[in-house]
């Protein structure tokens, strides 16, 4: 299958490792077309119709992987074993502690400074329009335990979605709680920032958290009444300079959304987005409970694709996960993920035309 596939294969560059990185178009019968890299599982590009039928790329990223290897914002990769923070970079399974890196304070952020969005995946299969990707974690790799294989795989539906299935088993019990950390903009990639565009989260509650550093207190508090409250359509720049002390932690929206799910597992809507001036919706599905809402405020000025510049808030993250330091928070669902049990979810992103 590969053999057939090799058309829609290019160089994607070298790493600093000397790897060779490729990327990969998936295209659907609609002319919507997704790239993907092995550097990282990564998503390249989202190209889809706006409301002219215009192609439109909404997805921030590199012409290479020296983009990837030396920018720190995860564009488009694929966050494991953790994505989002660890309190003081421990934590105990079965009695035992175990110290991960310190790479967020003295926190740990998406595992550690070499996870699984550093590494050169293996391309397992491919075909016009999935492609699944295998990644390998040695026991005690980042401090977590367990020899774990990982596999992602993408799926560029005909109804214009990009379906996200993760896979993970391991040999001792571990953390298992990945995310993909795509960000948005439906204006178009090189647009400038999404603070005009409109947003809503399935979401009545979130976890404030304690401080700047984003851990939460453990609290699943109401978003009603205050600045986290998108129940109900609004854009993203409404209330993102609001004096509310959670934004001035965040510098903006980073934060865990609580998701109104019928039941434990659930696949349904986590959120909604629009841009009036391409008319570009993205409804978003996860059958996790949390959904991180990060508005970009930490994206420093920089060269983009096509020569594109990026810049703060030129892109929004709607990361689906298990709480942040839920592998502490006795109150949170757990993200353990026992010794020989595979670990299955998905997250999908649909896009269309208002």
């Amino acid at each position: 299958m590969l053999d057939l596939y090799q058309e829609a294969k290019e160089s994607f560059g070298t790493s600093k490792q000397g790897e060779a990185v490729s990327v990969y178009l998936l295209q659907n019968k609609n002319g919507m077309k997704v790239r993907v890299t092995d550097y990282g599982a990564s998503l390249v590009s989202i190209i889809v119709p706006d409301k002219n039928g215009s192609m439109t790329d909404v997805l921030l990223g590199y012409d290479n992987v020296t983009g990837y290897e030396t920018h720190t914002c995860y564009f488009g990769a694929v966050i494991g074993r953790n994505g989002n923070r660890i309190a003081n970079a421990q934590l105990t399974i079965n009695g035992t502690v175990y110290s991960l890196d310190q790479n967020d304070n003295e926190n740990n952020l998406h595992s550690g400074v070499k996870g699984m969005d550093a590494k050169v995946w293996a391309v397992k299969q491919a075909t016009d329009t999935s492609i699944t990707l295998t990644c390998k974690s040695a026991d005690r790799e980042q401090g977590f335990p367990g020899n774990m294989d990982a596999q992602v795989t993408y799926v560029l539906t005909d109804d214009n979605a990009v379906e996200i299935h993760y896979e993970a088993v391991s040999d001792q019990d571990t953390v298992a709680n990945f995310t993909n950390h795509a960000y948005f903009n439906l204006s178009g990639h090189g647009s400038g920032d999404v603070l005009g565009q409109e947003l809503m989260l399935r979401a009545s509650h979130f976890t404030p958290v304690i401080d700047a550093k984003a851990i939460p207190t453990g609290e699943i508090a109401p978003v009603a009444g205050t600045p986290m409250d998108f129940t109900t359509a609004k854009t993203i720049g409404r209330d993102i300079a609001s004096d509310d002390i959670q934004i001035g932690y965040g510098g903006g929206f980073d934060h865990n959304f609580v998701l109104d799910k019928a039941e434990k597992g659930a696949f349904e809507l986590m959120a909604q987005a629009y841009a009036p001036d391409t008319g570009i919706e993205m409804k978003a599905y996860t059958d996790l409970p949390g959904v991180q809402f990060y508005s970009g405020n930490f994206v420093t000025e920089q060269e983009g694709k096509q020569g594109a510049v990026y810049g703060k808030r030129h892109g929004f993250c709607l990361e689906s996960q298990y709480f942040p330091n839920s592998v502490n928070e006795p109150g949170f669902e757990s993200p353990i993920l026992k010794a020989g049990e595979v670990y299955r979810t998905k997250t999908s992103y649909q896009f269309g035309v208002r």
